[in-house]
């Protein structure tokens, strides 16, 4: 039995002969260099199971090497526990294997550190995930090694979890299934993404798992046999037609099994019912020779109807190309065949890996950049999703969904979740497109709007420059008009946008009405409002008008000390106006006998405001309100003398007119009205105008603006009146 000390070795040396298959000398010194340092500094520490700390970023390196990534990322899997279990800084990193190990080592580090659920399960759990894929995110952006190492690192802690307590089997299996397994499949790695389902599945599901692999297990050396003899067949098939190729029965991955069961038994078939337990990969040289491999299978077996699909044609975001077809195949057994070439299939178990295969030959993969053009419109999303639930749903939808495949009328192919409808199309190809369509054709035909696309489809959006926009159905799940969370959040912000705007506009016509009944225009008053109701813009305080979170009537109570105080209102005395009737309000100044006192036109203090008096120069006293600007900064604090209102019931006057269509008994219902709210009508007097409206000049004596308002709108709501306002100047003018 081997020593912990010669396992290490042993696998040391795996790992460097590995990489010199493809590395340069160079790149290999770097490699071993590396596990040097690593293995010096993790001296003495051992894992949970025993084994010694080392063996795991060796584990780690060594799915690097197969993925067969540059020196660099091997390197620096390698080194990846130093920084965060040894305490190395980062700067030694640096020194000794240069700024691209360094970084590398920092981002692993760096993407390890995240919490992907958090510490106790509610509500802020899909915040901290939502966080964290922000972070995943920008490091993808960043460098794409980082991740493929943290996949690398994550596929040894699931081989190793069972020393574990149950609990953090199950948290880590939940985060490999929901988070880690999908990324490598968008990565295009399925070598790490069957892998590290399946080990989670056997900890989530362990019941479900052991049942799969007896059943696998008890048919396993017949369905050898027989994929043995369909290979037999399919080669002397192909070499009759002189097509050069590799024939490899496929084996099937107990979690996707899983996953069809489940399917499968919603729609009521039987395990035995599944296509693809049976499978066999066809790997030639040429594209040419993928298709005609593909006419010859067709000319042995029977096609299932719907099973054909050309990722060749039409390649996935993750890089995959190959056809798909399913027969009945010998005994009336259904049988998956893909078909690819050999580049073909590299790529589909490398994924986005396969960008450094070539770095140190100095090849390039010149079509990388576009391969990822879903991170990058991953990344302009999430900057858009500003709620943690959009961002979470939006990834395990939109991202780590099976992808449909549709063209745009130009022959461009654009890729789909699956159940995608046109409308997701539209916003996919523009968002204006989306905001504007009214139909939809596919293939040439008129469809529903929630028709849900398929692979091939040809999908035309029809658009009209009428449209008013998104309809509010398309939100509604029930509906089924939109599926994506891109879509979504467009329609969303679609309508808070024209919502923000028809509020804006209902609120402001809301407060103009509202103070032009008071004579007064809003632009006179704007900077109170934002003062008193703490806004930083008119336009928010028009909002919460218009949506209703701030009445008019509590927006006038509010602003009453800043508005034309009533006492100084002169009423109408001409022939345009009723007479006057003047009251002076009883203002007492404490401590002093009967000085002449007045409001301040600053401030104008009404009845109810907290106010203070100022001594002037041969004008008695003047009452501003305590929080005037002009009292916080009057600079002779001697001048100022406490004052209160005087007694409750002190009326005042206010010049009011109406306009309205001459009716008979339409001065008797205003004139109950008023008696009504119980104020005195000192004057009043009307005008026709020679249209059948009359004008309504009237003086009323009020208690105060509250009273007022009221009145004003009571009186607008008499049967035949057109408008009612404050009557401010004897000129005429409103």
């Amino acid at each position: 039995m081997r020593s912990n000390g010669d396992q290490v070795l042993a696998e040391a040396e795996e790992l460097f002969d590995k990489a010199s298959q493809y590395l340069p000398a160079k790149g290999v010194t770097l490699v071993k260099e590396a596990y040097q340092f690593a293995a010096e500094r993790h001296a003495g520490q051992m894992r949970l199971s025993g084994d010694p700390v080392i063996t795991h970023p060796l584990h780690t390196a060594l799915t690097i090497v197969e993925l067969q990534l540059d020196a660099d990322a091997v390197a620096a899997a390698v080194l990846h526990d130093v920084q965060e279990d040894c305490g190395v800084e980062n700067g030694a990193i640096q020194k000794q294997f240069g700024s691209e190990v360094a970084k590398l080592v920092d981002g692993v580090t760096k993407l390890g550190q995240i919490p992907w659920q958090a510490p106790e399960q509610g509500d802020r759990e899909q915040e901290v995930q939502a966080e964290n894929l922000r972070k995943m995110f920008l490091a993808m952006a960043e460098d794409l090694r980082v991740v493929i190492i943290k996949l690398a690192d994550r596929l040894h802690n699931m081989q190793t979890l069972h020393p574990l307590p149950e609990a953090d089997q199950q948290r880590i299996s939940k985060e490999t299934i929901e988070i880690y397994a999908p990324l490598a499949g968008r990565l295009g790695i399925w070598q790490l993404k069957w892998q590290l389902e399946d080990l989670a599945f056997r900890y989530l599901e362990p019941q479900a798992y052991r049942r799969i692999a007896e059943m696998l297990d008890a048919r396993r050396e017949a369905r050898e046999r027989y994929i043995a003899y369909v290979e037999g067949v399919i080669r002397e098939e192909l070499t009759k037609q002189g097509i050069k190729a590799e024939v490899r029965g496929r084996a099937k991955h107990l979690y996707s099994i899983h996953q069809k069961m489940e399917r499968y038994t919603a729609e009521g078939k039987s395990f035995h019912e599944i296509y693809d337990l049976l499978a066999v990969r066809i790997l030639v040289d040429t594209v040419a020779d993928c298709y005609n491999a593909m006419g010859a299978i067709h000319q042995l077996w029977r096609p299932l109807p719907g099973t054909f699909d050309d990722y060749i044609a039409n390649p996935k975001e993750s890089m995959y190309q190959s056809l798909h077809t399913t027969v009945m195949c010998l005994g009336q057994r259904p049988l998956e065949v893909q078909v690819r070439t050999h580049q073909m299939h590299q790529t589909d178990e490398y994924g986005v890996a396969s960008h450094w295969r070539y770095k140190e030959g100095g090849k390039r993969d010149v079509r990388y950049e576009e391969r990822l053009a879903w991170l990058r419109q991953l990344i302009d999303w999430q900057r858009d999703l500003s709620r943690a639930e959009d961002l979470v749903e939006a990834v395990k939808t939109d991202l780590f969904r099976d992808q449909v495949f549709v063209f745009t009328p130009k022959g461009e192919v654009k890729d789909l979740p699956v159940g995608a409808t046109p409308i997701d199309f539209a916003y996919r190809i523009h968002t204006d497109l989306g905001h504007t369509c009214v139909g939809a054709k596919v293939n040439g035909r008129l469809v529903p709007l929630n028709y849900q696309l398929r692979n091939g489809d040809a999908v035309e959006i029809m658009t009209s420059k009428s449209s008013r926009g998104p309809s509010r159905d398309w939100l509604g799940p029930s509906m089924g008009y939109v599926r994506t969370s891109n879509a979504r959040e467009k329609i969303r912000q679609w309508f808070k946008k024209q919502e923000r705007a028809e509020n804006i506009n209902r609120g402001r016509d809301l407060v103009e009405k509202e103070l032009k009944r008071l004579g007064v225009a809003l632009a006179q008053v704007e900077d109170e409002i934002l003062r008193v109701f703490k806004y930083e813009e008119l336009e928010s305080f028009l909002e919460a008008v218009g949506y209703g979170g701030i009445s008019t009537h509590h927006m006038i109570l509010r602003l009453a000390p800043v508005l034309q105080p009533l006492e100084e209102a002169p009423a109408p005395t001409t022939e345009a106006g009723p007479p006057a009737a003047v009251v002076t309000p009883d203002i007492r100044v404490f401590g002093t006998g009967h000085l002449l006192s007045r409001t301040a036109r600053c401030c104008n203090p009404v009845p109810g405001d907290d106010i203070i008096g100022y001594v002037t120069r041969g004008e008695g006293v003047t009452v501003h309100r305590r929080d005037c600007h002009n009292i916080l900064h009057v600079s002779e604090k001697e001048r100022l003398v406490e004052v209160e209102w005087g007694r409750r019931g002190q009326f005042y006057p206010v010049a009011v007119h109406i306009e309205a269509w001459d009716r008979v008994g339409l001065l008797r219902d205003v004139s109950a009205l008023v008696a009504e709210e119980k104020v005195n009508m000192a004057g009043l007097r009307t005008q026709e105008q020679g249209d059948g409206t009359l004008s309504v000049f009237v003086t009323l004596e009020i208690t105060g603006i509250e009273q007022l308002v009221r009145l004003l709108s009571r009186v607008s709501s008499v049967r035949g009146v057109i408008s009612v306002k404050r009557w401010l100047e004897a000129g005429g003018s409103e």
